[in-house]
């Protein structure tokens, strides 16, 4: 259960959690808040989202970090759906229960087809993952 103090601490500096459906339903909830243009995305760590180390799962992080990057890549893409094609992440710090993990990201190039990014989470202003990805824009045709 998260601490109630930091979700309305969340919540006055703008944050909105997000319910989504799919996979990232039950990796998040996904919080999002406006920044400049575009957008910034957290993850308030729970257990559920804990290894049998008490620290946050490595693929809780590395499902933050791509959905935040496909989502970037979408919204730069005219709202082209990306998939990821490769994801690179290392992981420079632990993230604990209770602790809000921030994730950013942005283009570094961009083909006709491909879209090169790199991201990273942060905890207060710790790193503690980067990552770079390419992703590929999925070419839609009308129903038939």
């Amino acid at each position: 259960m998260p601490n109630s103090e930091l979700v309305d601490r969340l919540q006055e500096q703008g944050w909105k959690p997000r319910q989504l459906g799919g996979f990232m339903g039950r990796a998040g909830p996904l919080w999002t808040r406006r920044e400049g243009s575009g957008w910034v995305y957290g993850l308030l760590a729970e257990e559920q989202h804990l290894n049998p180390a008490g620290v946050v799962h490595g693929g809780a992080l590395s499902t933050l970090i791509d959905h935040v990057l496909s989502t970037v890549a979408w919204e730069a893409c005219e709202r082209t759906p990306c998939v990821t094609v490769q994801l690179d992440t290392h992981f420079l710090a632990e993230v604990r229960a209770g602790q809000f993990a921030l994730a950013r990201a942005s283009i570094t190039a961009r083909t006709s087809s491909l879209v090169f990014m790199e991201g990273t989470v942060q905890v207060d202003d710790r790193p503690v993952l980067a990552a770079r990805a390419i992703m590929k824009m999925l070419r839609t045709t009308p129903a038939q």
